[in-house]
C-alpha cells in the first residue's frame, strides 16, 4: 500500500509538472431540438502520451480519497453508479456521468484558484481535487445537492501546483462552474455553455465584451474614399476571432462557435456536432514546444468526449483512434457490475478502413 501510494502521489506531481504549462482543455455544451443535452470537451497533455482509462463504479463501492500524506482521506460509499474517463490513475476521473444523469468534469485552473491549507487533523473530511468528480457523481443526483454538500468537505491539492475548477451539469440543461479561490468555493451559472482554463469564469465572460464587433456571416461591402471594399471569402464577420491556443482565446472562439451552431434534431446528431466543433480545438504539437522538442505522439489533444446527459451515454475518441466509441449506462447493472477500469485504447493504432476497388 505504501509503495502504491507513493506511485499515486508521484503521478499527481507528474500531472502538475507537465500539464499546467500546456493545459488546454476546452468544453462546450449543446441542446438538441428534442431536448437532449450534451456536454463535451477536449483534454490535453503536450508533454508525452497520457495514460487514460474508462472507469465503471458500482453502487455500494467503498471509496477513499488520497491526501498529501497517504490514502487516508474522506471515506465514502457510492450511492449512484457512474462511468468516468480518468487520467493517469483510475482514481482521477476527469469527466463522467452517473445513473441519475448528473455529469461533472475538471479543467485545470492554475494560479487563479487556490484551496484551503491541508491539515492532517481533518483527514476524514479531506477530499483530493482530482477525486472531486468521483465524489460528486457517486454521491449526488442534482446540482443543488452538490452545492448543499460542498462545505462538508475540505478540498485540497495533492501537489501545490495542481489546481482545477469544475463543470457540473444535469439533464435539464443547467450547468454550473465551481471555482475555489483562497479556500472559498464559488458557484456560477454557466449561461455561455463554455469552459476553458484560467483566468476564472467571470473574467472570461467579461472578456467577451472585447469581441462585440464579431458576428456570423459576411461583412457588408464598404468604401474607403474612392476605393470599393469587399469581403475576401466567407465568414468575414468573424474577422478578428482569436485563433491561438491560450485559454482566453479558446473561450472566445468556443463561445462564438457554440452559440452560432444551429440546433440539431436529436441527441445523436448533437453529439456528432460537438465532435465537429471540437475539431477546431485540437492542439498541434509544434505550437507548444521549442523547435525539435515536440514528443513523438499524434496530438497534444489526448482525447475528446461527449456525454449525452439525457440518454446517459458516454462517447469518446482519442488521438490514437479517431473512431467514436460509446458506453451506454443503460447497459450496465450498477447493482451487480464490478468496479473496473480499462485503457481507453486497447491498442494505440488508428484503424484504417480499406476501400476495395473492383
Amino acid at each position: 500500500m505504501k509503495s502504491c501510494m507513493k506511485k499515486l502521489v508521484w503521478s499527481v506531481a507528474v500531472i502538475a509538472a507537465y500539464t499546467l504549462p500546456a493545459a488546454a482543455c476546452t468544453g462546450i455544451s449543446l441542446t438538441a431540438r428534442d431536448g437532449s443535452y450534451i456536454q463535451s470537451r477536449t483534454i490535453e497533455w503536450a508533454k508525452e502520451p497520457m495514460e487514460s482509462f474508462y472507469v465503471v463504479i458500482p453502487r455500494g463501492e467503498q471509496l477513499v480519497s488520497l491526501t498529501p500524506t497517504g490514502s487516508n482521506g474522506l471515506h465514502f460509499t457510492a450511492r449512484y453508479g457512474m462511468v468516468g474517463l480518468a487520467v493517469v490513475q483510475k482514481e482521477f476521473v476527469a469527466e463522467g456521468i452517473n445513473e441519475a444523469g448528473l455529469s461533472a468534469g475538471l479543467f485545470f485552473f492554475p494560479r487563479y484558484g487556490g484551496y484551503e491549507n491541508y491539515s492532517p487533523a481533518i483527514n476524514r473530511q479531506t477530499l483530493a481535487d482530482l477525486q472531486v468528480v468521483t465524489w460528486m457523481l457517486t454521491q449526488f443526483a442534482t446540482i443543488d445537492e452538490v452545492i448543499a454538500a460542498i462545505n462538508d468537505v475540505h478540498i485540497v491539492g495533492l501537489d501545490d501546483s495542481s489546481v482545477v475548477h469544475w463543470r457540473i451539469g444535469d439533464p435539464t440543461g443547467r450547468q454550473m462552474v465551481l471555482e475555489i479561490v483562497d479556500g472559498i468555493p464559488y458557484f456560477y451559472e454557466n449561461k455561455v455553455g463554455v469552459l476553458t482554463n484560467a483566468p476564472g469564469y467571470l473574467w472570461h465572460v467579461t472578456n467577451l465584451n472585447n469581441y462585440i464587433n464579431l458576428y456570423p456571416g459576411a461583412a457588408p461591402n464598404s468604401r474607403m474614399g474612392e476605393v470599393n471594399l469587399y469581403p475576401i471569402g466567407g465568414n468575414s464577420g468573424f474577422l478578428g476571432l482569436p485563433g491561438d491556443a491560450t485559454p482566453p482565446s479558446r473561450f472566445v472562439r468556443a463561445a462564438f462557435y457554440r452559440n452560432t451552431a444551429p440546433p440539431k434534431a436529436t441527441g445523436m446528431e448533437t453529439v456528432l456536432q460537438c465532435f465537429h466543433l471540437l475539431n477546431n480545438f485540437d492542439i498541434p504539437l509544434g505550437i507548444e514546444h521549442s523547435p525539435g522538442q515536440a514528443p513523438d505522439m499524434p496530438s497534444a489533444t489526448q482525447w475528446t468526449s461527449a456525454i449525452d446527459l439525457t440518454a446517459r451515454k458516454v462517447y469518446y475518441r482519442t488521438a490514437y483512434n479517431q473512431h467514436i466509441r460509446c458506453i451506454s449506462l443503460d447497459d450496465i447493472d450498477f447493482g451487480k457490475v464490478a468496479y473496473q477500469w480499462h485503457p481507453m485504447d486497447a491498442v494505440r493504432e488508428e484503424p484504417i478502413e480499406p476501400v476495395r476497388i473492383s
